[in-house]
């Protein structure tokens, strides 16, 4: 099955904006303990250039991973962990790192769930910012590129399992 793809985000904006968080983030921190979570598998390469420019002494690294089960065809709210963290995030600030937040929902259960866990704070960072799916307010502190519509995959984002792998974003063409 071949796929017409057209590029969004090159991969010099891409590192160029990934550097330019990794600043803001480390300035927003500054002398503060803080947890970085990777949201697995679709942020995983926008995690590994983030946390490389991220200056933290305190710094910890994390991972979790989600499952969404329902209906085939209706959108699930029913989320749980297929891989949840290891890290106490009790009286620290967590540092939620996305792929993608479009809709809106996965974000905002992992939110409540790091509040809940006695987190200090919760703030989100996503690579991408697309809003023509959200759903629900949420706000996105951290934003690398906003969007507005389109399939997009490449830079760790997929469709079907494919298209990780590339290192700048694309609109993907059905």
């Amino acid at each position: 099955m071949s796929h017409s793809m057209k590029t969004v985000i090159d991969s010099q904006s891409i590192q160029r904006r990934v550097a330019e968080l990794g600043a803001e983030i480390t300035a927003f921190y500054a002398g503060k303990p803080l947890v970085a979570v990777c949201v697995l598998k679709g942020a995983f390469l926008f995690f590994a250039d983030l946390v490389r420019h991220i200056k933290n002494d305190a710094l910890e690294l994390d991972f979790v991973r989600m499952a969404s089960y329902g209906s085939g065809t209706n959108r699930s709210r029913q989320t749980i962990f297929s891989k949840d963290m290891e890290v106490d995030v009790s009286g620290k600030h967590v540092l939620l790192v996305e792929d993608i937040v479009d809709t809106g929902h996965s974000a905002r259960f992992l939110f409540d769930v790091l509040e809940k866990r006695g987190a200090e704070s919760v703030r989100i960072c996503a690579a991408v910012d697309k809003h023509e799916r959200r759903e629900i307010a949420l706000t996105v502190d951290f934003a690398g590129f906003p969007l507005q519509k389109g399939f997009i995959v490449g830079y760790g984002m997929d469709y079907a399992e494919k298209y990780r792998e590339l290192d700048a974003v694309y609109e993907l063409v059905l």
